[in-house]
């Protein structure tokens, strides 16, 4: 059967309704690999002059890995994208448009492995403890950063929270994350006090618009938040507590599960957590704090100084 002639419009168009539908991804997702196929097809289109994605090659995408080096593209960011090129090449090969998998011998550049900013507990205290409350949102921010930090939330899962799958007896919370699969995740006392507090100080006062009445956290107007508003809720609190690092919401996140790992916790139990699907990637939390580790050796190792003077002064 001869291959279907297609063009980049509908190639693309149709590949994000496989996404949708055929895969699940969320809507952040699926603009992510939407984003990364159009910069491939616009290369395509002005330096390798195919109309046509059904004719595209290895030597072409070879050439378009070249192309981002030269632009200095960092290697996760060039991993990522032939990581999408694969996808939409699996999907042209689904629809008959394209013939054999010009990706197929491609090696991706191997992805540098960047530690992710956390903070301290102090400073995580310092954050929350920062917010405003004379302002009417106050308790409503306390309880967000609050359920961040207790739960390990993506910024998207906070926002799109609903009310009723906050279990307040048995303390725990139902999620719909990345691929809308769901998890049970533990909350703890401190941020169920802090999510009864926006209950009863501001979220009963507010009527939710249609669509909203489930949502947990609700603006002034009675909608959901966006994830802008978070980031920029946020750094306006970190600013406040003179806290100096970049921060966002994923911070929290990445706090959480290094907090958690340090403390002794199973890996399998925060990978669960997190709702990471590989444990190489939860795995990069035990790497974090080398601080932590350094002081471990110095404590209990019964070779280190600070052991030794405990052994020789137990108190």
């Amino acid at each position: 059967m001869p291959r279907i002639k297609s063009d980049w419009n509908s190639a693309i168009n149709g590949y994000e309704t496989y996404l949708a539908l055929e895969r699940g991804l969320s809507a952040n997702s699926i603009a992510a690999y939407l984003r990364d196929i159009s910069k491939f097809s616009s290369y395509c289109l002005e330096h390798e002059a195919i109309s046509d994605p059904g004719l595209i090659g290895m030597t072409h995408i070879e050439h378009y890995m070249g192309f981002l080096f030269d632009e200095g593209i960092a290697r996760n960011s060039q991993a990522r994208m032939l990581s999408g090129i694969r996808s939409f090449c699996k999907y042209l090969r689904l629809e008959k448009i394209l013939e054999g998998n010009p990706v197929e011998l491609i090696e991706a550049p191997k992805p540098q492995r960047k530690l992710p900013d956390v903070l301290s507990v102090n400073e995580i205290s310092a954050i929350i403890q920062s917010v405003d409350l004379s302002r009417r949102e106050g308790v409503r921010n306390r309880a967000m950063l609050e359920v961040l930090y207790s739960c390990g939330l993506r910024v998207t899962e906070l926002c799109e929270l609903q009310l009723s799958k906050v279990d307040f007896v048995d303390k725990v919370i139902q999620v719909i994350g990345k691929g809308n699969k769901e998890r049970m995740i533990p909350i703890g006392t401190t941020a169920i006090n802090a999510i009864d507090d926006y209950l009863a100080q501001y979220r009963a006062d507010i009527i939710p618009m249609k669509g909203h009445e489930d949502t947990l956290f609700l603006g002034r107007q009675g909608r959901g938040l966006s994830r802008q508003m978070a980031f920029t809720m946020l750094r306006r609190v970190a600013i406040q507590a003179q806290v100096r690092k970049s921060i966002s919401p994923h911070t929290f996140r990445h706090s959480f599960a290094t907090h958690l790992l340090e403390a002794g916790a199973d890996l399998r139990a925060v990978q669960e957590m997190l709702g990471h699907a590989q444990i190489v990637t939860t795995e990069i939390y035990t790497h974090l704090d080398r601080r932590f580790l350094r002081n471990q050796i110095d404590q209990f190792h019964p070779r280190s100084q600070q052991a030794a003077r405990a052994v020789k002064n137990p108190s």
